[in-house]
């Protein structure tokens, strides 16, 4: 079953449309929609994730990805790739750009993937990590509580 497309709420298409433009960007109705769908998304969102809903509103699934592309492009989306080769995007707060990034989890058995929020390391952890570089990304990978079960 295909996920429905949200409705547009007319204060979020407007805060929408203003970090577009503050963005440098023209506020599509493309790439609206697409911002709409990844915001109140509760996981990243695959190029066919998004696509499955925004095809029925008619965009193409060519414009669904070269949208995704802009946005990402302009620091509105993240692209993250979870060791699938397959591309997730998600929103970043475009205030708080260097807190966008967080880990996720997906799980081994059935792919889903969830985000996880802070984190925190302890000393030793911190101190090993600052001797190797900068970290950008953090992925864990286990089995989610619904395949545990099954």
């Amino acid at each position: 079953m295909v996920p429905k497309a949200r409705q547009m709420n007319p204060e979020e298409v407007e805060i929408i449309r203003g970090l577009i433009r503050k963005a440098g960007a023209r506020a599509t109705p493309a790439r609206i929609a697409a911002m709409l769908e990844l915001r109140a998304a509760r996981a990243p969102l695959t190029h066919a994730d998004l696509a499955d809903r925004l095809v029925p509103l008619g965009f193409d699934k060519a414009t669904v990805f070269r949208n995704l592309a802009d946005l990402t492009e302009i620091g509105l989306v993240a692209r993250t790739e979870l060791g699938d080769h397959v591309w997730r995007f998600e929103v970043t707060d475009p205030e708080h750009p260097d807190k966008s990034s967080h880990p996720h989890f997906v799980c081994t058995q059935c792919g889903a993937v969830q985000c996880l929020e802070a984190i925190e390391f302890t000393n030793v952890s911190k101190r090993k990590a600052g001797a190797i570089g900068k970290i950008t990304e953090i992925l864990l990978k286990g089995e989610c509580s619904s395949c545990v079960e099954a």
